[in-house]
């Protein structure tokens, strides 16, 4: 993170499958992470802001942890928990409370106490009243802290806070003389990459970042939650969000793959700008398409990605973009980038361009200068255009008064858009139009 002061940092870790994700929600007060029956969901580290008793802190989520795990994926687990560990100022350690405690529970004491750092036992899944007589045992552990929870049920989740954050600093209240709230010029840019399993997204990510933050593996369909990070760039901050690999319908039979899905779609409607990656060794397919048409449907400004241009010898651009353009017609806007995630090669541009779209996606016309520019236009068209005005942003929407009040043909539709954009900028997004008949008494 980039802010210029830290917020105490809060981490939960244990084996999987403790309702670790499910206490991160109840404590964020939103579903953040993927929560499920199905053990190993949570694999990066899931980053999240809370205030509580107007003291606030930084909570992270981290992957189940399974020590010593020769398998790729759960090493890898191990090594990001281990590097949200290093920055804790307090760990949760949470543990089934309705099973035996574990070899690998007491494999991860022994880690957490060579740590030297506060640890809090949180007892998970105590429920009801009778279950609190388990509690007694998991003091074997060693831990003085220990408190039963129901992360489900929100039960004993204030007593466990009002410890954990004992002794945070109390957050100073601004007075009236301090800067005023966010505005469009100081709002973070939310900037989602979304894709195909295995192009590159989280590679992408960590080289905008600067740093290992998500779990690389060659493994297609490893990053399941949608992982953000804030980067400040050329004075301005973008947080940017990594989500899960989009598959095809009919080939997310897991139930971690289907709410993977759900929440990078979530992941666009919060974004400012969507990155849509592609890459370069398997070609543009029918699923980038339908990947990119999420992100045009959502009105959101895009930017095409073409990753892993190293890979392909005699790489030639030019024929890619004109097949990319026939795939993808409906975004003729957008702009697009050949990059190499891996090397860094071209990702310098993204943010830039980024902050483009945004702004673009952000400006609004004024009526007067709308239709001066419609009676310049009027005699090109085939229907009578009265009158226009832009109702909102992001994305630019446009109501016309015609003389007819039916929906404008397509090519009359595409010709207004491209004359827009050639007199008002709006590079890299979609923009909306609407059509009103002008009432006979303004007519």
């Amino acid at each position: 993170m980039s802010d210029s002061v830290r917020l105490p940092s809060v981490v939960i870790v244990g084996r999987p499958n403790v309702g670790k994700s499910t206490l991160f929600n109840a404590i964020l007060g939103q579903r953040r992470s993927i929560v499920g029956d199905e053990p190993g969901i949570t694999r990066d580290r899931i980053y999240g802001e809370v205030e509580y008793q107007n003291k606030p802190f930084e909570l992270i989520d981290t992957g189940g942890i399974i020590p010593n795990d020769e398998e790729m994926i759960p090493a890898e687990i191990l090594r990001q928990a281990q590097a949200a560990l290093e920055e804790a100022r307090r760990i949760i350690f949470v543990i089934d409370g309705r099973t035996e405690i574990t070899g690998i529970d007491r494999d991860l004491t022994m880690m957490l106490r060579k740590l030297g750092k506060p640890v809090t036992l949180a007892v998970n899944k105590i429920d009801v009243p009778k279950r609190t007589s388990l509690v007694p045992e998991f003091f074997e552990l060693g831990f003085s802290d220990v408190y039963p929870v129901s992360a489900e049920h929100h039960l004993g989740i204030n007593e466990l806070l009002e410890h954990i954050t004992s002794d945070f600093p109390v957050k100073e209240s601004q007075d009236e003389t301090q800067e005023d709230p966010e505005t469009d010029q100081t709002r973070p840019i939310r900037v989602a990459i979304i894709g195909r399993p295995n192009v590159g997204k989280s590679t992408l990510l960590n080289a905008l970042a600067g740093e290992d933050r998500v779990i690389v593996t060659p493994i297609a369909g490893t990053t399941r939650d949608a992982v953000d990070e804030t980067i400040l760039h050329e004075g301005r901050k973008f947080v940017i969000v990594d989500t899960a690999g989009i598959r095809r319908k009919g080939k997310t039979h897991l139930m971690a793959e289907k709410l993977s899905v759900v929440m990078a779609r979530r992941a666009i409607r919060m974004a400012h700008v969507v990155v849509v990656m592609v890459e370069a060794i398997e070609g543009v397919t029918a699923q980038d398409a339908h990947i990119a048409g999420y992100a045009h449907e959502a009105g959101r400004p895009v930017i095409l990605i073409v990753n892993k241009i190293d890979a392909v010898p005699n790489f030639n651009r030019k024929e890619f973009e004109e097949n990319v353009r026939y795939q993808m017609k409906f975004m003729e806007y957008a702009p697009m980038l050949f990059t190499s995630a891996k090397s860094g090669r071209g990702v310098d541009q993204i943010l830039k361009l980024a902050r483009g779209s945004y702004e673009a996606a952000s400006h609004r016309v004024t009526t007067g200068e709308l239709n001066r520019f419609v009676e310049m236009l009027n005699n090109e068209t085939d229907v009578r255009i009265k009158y226009i005005t832009q109702a909102t942003i992001r994305p630019p929407t446009f109501i016309l008064f015609t003389d007819k009040g039916v929906p404008l043909h397509f090519s009359t539709e595409r010709f207004l858009i491209n004359q827009l954009r050639k007199r008002f900028g709006f590079a890299g997004v979609p923009l909306v139009m609407k059509v009103k008949k002008r009432p006979p008494h303004q007519a």
